[in-house]
């Protein structure tokens, strides 16, 4: 494992995710105190979801905070598989953030090459991204089949089908010079990839992720439950 990585290990699902919210509240609030205002990209998913309910109540000036998407499925506004949905759901719409500050992937566009290109230009250096991790070992929207998506120069690309549908994600360029990367890995499903990808294993798209050093961080943060977590032997 990278001895930039620091795993913090809950006893369960509940409780990273509880780790791992107040982590990016403080870490966010932190910088609002330094610059005014904190610019963070969330990624979808399950645990992408609870982690945007439990924001909710973090102690967050929200007036001064910006939202970007890591990645979004290309699918029609308010489906249920847009991660834009949840997060509105679960976050957006239960907090006082000026709509101005939300700052969601249009995937709707009839040209989504030309889409992403907009949203790469609108993108203010981010303070902080956060990752999760499927169990073929991708993370954002990084198809495993598809290494283009992560290596193109471009910090925005759209994706061929992946898992049912194309997407527009932010590419490991586009995650290069973020702030902080903080992860959130939970269930068994995740135990081997995370351990995988941990060890540096190239085929996992997740792997290029975590070769990634932050701009303003020294250690990356994993926050995982017992099930995710790799064993002692794998940490050595």
């Amino acid at each position: 494992m990278a001895s930039t990585v620091d795993v913090v290990v809950s006893a369960d699902a509940a409780g990273a995710v509880a780790a791992a919210a107040a982590y990016i509240a403080e870490y966010a609030q932190g910088v609002i105190r330094r610059r005014r205002h904190a610019h963070l990209a969330l990624s979808g998913g399950g645990t992408g979801a609870q982690l945007a309910r439990a924001l909710v109540t973090a102690e967050l000036d929200w007036s001064r905070v910006f939202i970007y998407q890591v990645d979004e499925r290309v699918a029609p506004d308010g489906h249920p598989d847009r991660n834009a949905t949840a997060l509105r759901a679960e976050l957006l719409d239960r907090v006082p953030i000026p709509e101005r500050n939300v700052l969601l992937m249009d995937v709707t566009a009839p040209d989504l090459a030309g889409a992403a290109r907009a949203y790469a230009n609108g993108l203010r250096p981010l303070d902080l991204a956060h990752l999760g991790l499927g169990p073929d070992g991708h993370t954002a929207s990084w198809p495993p089949d598809q290494p283009e998506v992560r290596t193109t120069y471009e910090r925005v690309t759209i994706t061929d089908v992946f898992n049912g549908y194309r997407r527009m994600t932010l590419t490991q360029n586009g995650l290069a010079e973020v702030g902080n990367l903080v992860w959130l890995v939970c269930g068994a499903d995740k135990r081997e990839p995370l351990r995988r990808a941990l060890d540096g294993d190239p085929v996992l798209p997740a792997s290029h992720a975590f070769a990634l050093r932050p701009r303003a961080r020294a250690h990356t943060p994993v926050f995982c439950d017992t099930a995710a977590a790799p064993g002692a032997s794998d940490l050595s």
